[in-house]
């Protein structure tokens, strides 16, 4: 029996790098969570993420999160990606009332041209700066900040709200 106080959804989101700038999409009017706000790519993992792939040790899956976020961003953008690394962490309740894990990835673009699903409305290669100007969900904007400083050779803490 599932314990509902430790059933969780995993979602992973990726920050992609191309040329200096970091793209962001702008999620479709039906989406029951932050609809019509611009965000970073990513998605839930599924059972199918891991359980008919063979296990990298008699028990264990390896580098299923950083599997997970290269079959989002495939799917949500087109674009493969490379180069996958941890930014930060954060949860929320969803809008179905359930506790929601995020990991939030930064990668590189690696090929392709931008070519949206139905889950997004647009899109944008933008620097910090430029991000400025859309409506982003709560956050994103601070992890891009991050992402800004920790590629400029800053030092970079936790994720924190100026």
């Amino acid at each position: 029996m599932i314990d509902q106080n430790k059933a969780h959804h995993v979602v992973v989101t990726g920050i992609i790098i191309r040329g200096g700038k970091y793209l962001i999409t702008k999620r479709a009017s039906h989406l029951k969570a932050f609809p019509n706000l611009w965000t970073v790519p990513g998605g839930k993992l599924e059972l199918k993420d891991y359980e008919d792939k063979s296990k990298d040790t008699n028990s264990h899956w390896y580098n299923v999160l950083e599997n997970l976020l290269r079959r989002e961003v495939k799917e949500k953008t087109g674009l493969d990606i490379k180069n996958i690394k941890y930014l930060t962490s954060l949860t929320f309740i969803s809008p179905d009332g359930i506790p929601t894990v995020i990991i939030s990835f930064f990668a590189d673009h690696h090929a392709g041209e931008v070519l949206l699903n139905e889950e997004s409305m647009g899109h944008a290669w933008v620097s910090l700066e430029e991000a400025k100007n859309y409506e982003l969900i709560e956050g994103i904007y601070e992890e891009l900040e991050m992402l800004d400083k920790l590629l400029k050779g800053e030092e970079v803490g936790e994720w924190g709200k100026n």
